[in-house]
Protein backbone atom coordinates (compact mmCIF):
# COMPACT_ATOMS: atom_id res chain seq x y z
CA UNK A 1 0.00 0.00 0.00
CA UNK A 2 1.09 3.58 -0.51
CA UNK A 3 2.48 6.00 2.04
CA UNK A 4 0.78 9.05 3.55
CA UNK A 5 2.61 11.55 1.34
CA UNK A 6 1.24 9.84 -1.79
CA UNK A 7 -2.30 9.95 -0.42
CA UNK A 8 -2.00 13.66 0.43
CA UNK A 9 -0.72 14.50 -3.05
CA UNK A 10 -3.41 12.50 -4.83
CA UNK A 11 -6.23 13.81 -2.64
CA UNK A 12 -5.31 17.41 -3.54
CA UNK A 13 -6.47 16.65 -7.09
CA UNK A 14 -9.70 14.81 -6.26
CA UNK A 15 -12.22 17.58 -5.84
CA UNK A 16 -15.18 15.20 -5.63
CA UNK A 17 -13.74 12.93 -2.93
CA UNK A 18 -15.01 13.88 0.52
CA UNK A 19 -12.34 14.41 3.17
CA UNK A 20 -13.76 11.57 5.25
CA UNK A 21 -14.02 9.19 2.29
CA UNK A 22 -11.37 6.48 1.94
CA UNK A 23 -8.94 6.65 -0.97
CA UNK A 24 -9.55 3.10 -2.19
CA UNK A 25 -7.05 1.34 -4.47
CA UNK A 26 -9.57 0.94 -7.31
CA UNK A 27 -11.08 4.42 -7.14
CA UNK A 28 -11.52 6.00 -10.59
CA UNK A 29 -9.38 9.13 -10.31
CA UNK A 30 -11.04 10.84 -13.28
CA UNK A 31 -14.48 10.27 -11.83
CA UNK A 32 -13.41 12.07 -8.67
CA UNK A 33 -11.96 15.11 -10.41
CA UNK A 34 -8.52 14.35 -11.83
CA UNK A 35 -8.36 15.99 -15.26
CA UNK A 36 -5.50 16.35 -17.75
CA UNK A 37 -4.12 19.51 -16.12
CA UNK A 38 -4.35 17.81 -12.74
CA UNK A 39 -2.38 14.86 -14.11
CA UNK A 40 0.49 17.14 -15.11
CA UNK A 41 0.42 18.94 -11.76
CA UNK A 42 0.30 15.65 -9.86
CA UNK A 43 3.17 14.28 -11.95
CA UNK A 44 5.35 17.28 -11.04
CA UNK A 45 4.37 16.93 -7.37
CA UNK A 46 5.26 13.22 -7.37
CA UNK A 47 8.64 13.90 -8.99
CA UNK A 48 9.44 16.51 -6.36
CA UNK A 49 8.17 14.50 -3.38
CA UNK A 50 9.86 11.23 -4.34
CA UNK A 51 13.03 12.55 -5.97
CA UNK A 52 12.43 10.73 -9.24
CA UNK A 53 12.28 11.70 -12.90
CA UNK A 54 9.18 10.35 -14.56
CA UNK A 55 9.49 9.47 -18.23
CA UNK A 56 7.07 10.48 -20.98
CA UNK A 57 5.53 7.00 -21.08
CA UNK A 58 4.48 7.54 -17.46
CA UNK A 59 2.35 10.47 -18.58
CA UNK A 60 -0.80 8.69 -19.73
CA UNK A 61 -4.33 8.61 -18.43
CA UNK A 62 -3.96 4.82 -18.03
CA UNK A 63 -1.21 5.37 -15.45
CA UNK A 64 -3.48 7.79 -13.61
CA UNK A 65 -6.56 5.54 -13.72
CA UNK A 66 -6.61 4.48 -10.05
CA UNK A 67 -4.46 5.05 -6.96
CA UNK A 68 -3.27 1.42 -7.14
CA UNK A 69 -2.11 1.71 -10.76
CA UNK A 70 -0.43 5.06 -10.10
CA UNK A 71 1.33 3.82 -6.94
CA UNK A 72 2.50 0.68 -8.76
CA UNK A 73 4.03 2.74 -11.58
CA UNK A 74 5.67 5.15 -9.14
CA UNK A 75 7.04 2.25 -7.08
CA UNK A 76 8.61 0.64 -10.16
CA UNK A 77 10.32 3.91 -11.05
CA UNK A 78 11.54 4.35 -7.48
CA UNK A 79 12.94 0.80 -7.49
CA UNK A 80 14.69 1.41 -10.82
CA UNK A 81 16.12 4.69 -9.52
CA UNK A 82 17.48 3.00 -6.40
CA UNK A 83 19.06 0.25 -8.50
CA UNK A 84 20.72 2.69 -10.90
CA UNK A 85 22.07 4.84 -8.06
CA UNK A 86 23.38 1.87 -6.07
CA UNK A 87 24.86 0.25 -9.20
CA UNK A 88 25.69 3.03 -11.68
CA UNK A 89 27.69 0.75 -13.99
CA UNK A 90 24.72 -1.61 -14.41
CA UNK A 91 26.76 -4.58 -13.18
Amino acid sequence: MWDERFEVLVRKHLFFLAADEELRPGLDLREFGLDSLGVVDLLVSLESAYGVRLTDDFLSMDTFATPAVLWGALSRIQDATVLSVSNPDGE
